[in-house]
């Protein structure tokens, strides 16, 4: 069987308790457990929901368990990284795993035991093992029309440790491909699917669908957005799972447009979902053995020696 019914999330921040004013922001120092344990709850809800339609695979957005913090430079906020492997949310999230059936990737705000953060996607099997992870790698500072973002505040670039085993695919280290039940997966965060390279390096260690999460706003984003997936889709023989959170979270109010997809080299899929914070697609990962109905032959015709130096 070839075709996987996999899933993605689309919401926001649904802690109810969040101040008024950026000023108030203070307040919430003791309470990040509690605003991460009621987002933690919500995506098993979707989780749930998710199962319920027939997904076997689902993608959570980036850094779910938290509203994006990164719009302003607060330290308070570093006090919501967790271990990846033995935290609250990992651990609850195996759990979920192994009770629904599902392949689940899980995106957090990752604190490792020497001190470091990393905005981290972790991969669960159906069985509740952890396949490894994906740090990600591009981390990006500036602002647009709407706002600014000041991620390199909160975590690291990717060291390139992926964590991972045996299902750990490919020779790129800072670009893991997971072998799962479900499909040969790969993980590009937010500001890393404008860079080049990165579905290249998935492609070439064996991905089939790469879930790209991402907390994104503004014009230029937003006119990209579907045409970054659909190109590199094509270009790459890949199906591509682009979630972005949607809705306003106080007390920045800073909207996300939403408008999560799943694109393949035929463009864009039909979203089945019956859940409005779900967005659910059937992928025929068969059709990537196929000919191209275009008659091109990339990998054939690709100029290696062009692209990639000598050693």
């Amino acid at each position: 069987m070839t075709v996987v019914r996999a899933a993605m999330t689309e919401t926001c921040n649904v802690y109810p308790h969040m101040p008024a004013t950026v000023a108030e922001l203070p307040t919430l120092s003791g309470r990040l457990d509690e605003l991460r344990r009621a987002n933690l709850d919500h995506h098993v809800e979707l989780l749930e929901a998710a199962a319920a339609q027939g997904a076997r695979v689902v993608g959570l957005g980036e850094l779910f368990p938290a509203p994006y913090f990164a719009l302003g430079g607060d330290p308070m906020w570093r006090g919501l990284a967790e271990d990846a492997t033995s935290g609250e949310t990992v651990t609850r999230l195996c759990a979920a795993a192994r009770r629904l059936d599902l392949v689940i990737i899980a995106p957090i705000y990752e604190l490792t035991p020497s001190g470091q953060r990393f905005n981290t996607a972790v991969v669960i099997d159906e069985h509740g093992a952890i396949l490894g992870k994906y740090r990600k790698t591009h981390i990006p500072y500036g602002q647009n029309e709407q706002g600014s973002f000041h991620e390199n505040l909160y975590y690291d670039r990717s060291d390139g440790e992926n964590g991972g085993g045996p299902a750990v695919l490919g020779q790129n280290r800072f670009f893991p491909v997971f072998q799962t039940s479900r499909g040969r997966i790969g993980v590009a965060i937010c500001y890393d699917r404008h860079f080049e390279g990165v579905m290249w390096s998935l492609a070439r260690g064996g991905a089939e669908l790469v879930f790209s999460p991402a907390v994104t706003f503004g014009a230029k984003s937003q006119r990209m957005w579907r045409l970054e997936f659909q190109v590199d889709a094509a270009r790459h023989n890949l199906f591509i799972a682009g979630s972005n959170r949607r809705g306003v979270e106080p007390p920045w109010n800073q909207p996300y447009f939403g408008d999560s997809h799943f694109a393949g080299p035929g463009g864009v899929l039909d979203n089945l979902s019956q859940h409005p914070s779900l967005v659910i697609a059937d992928v025929d990962l068969g059709q990537l053995a196929a000919p191209d109905p275009s008659g091109w032959n990339l990998p054939r015709d690709i100029r290696h020696e062009i692209y990639v130096p000598r050693t």
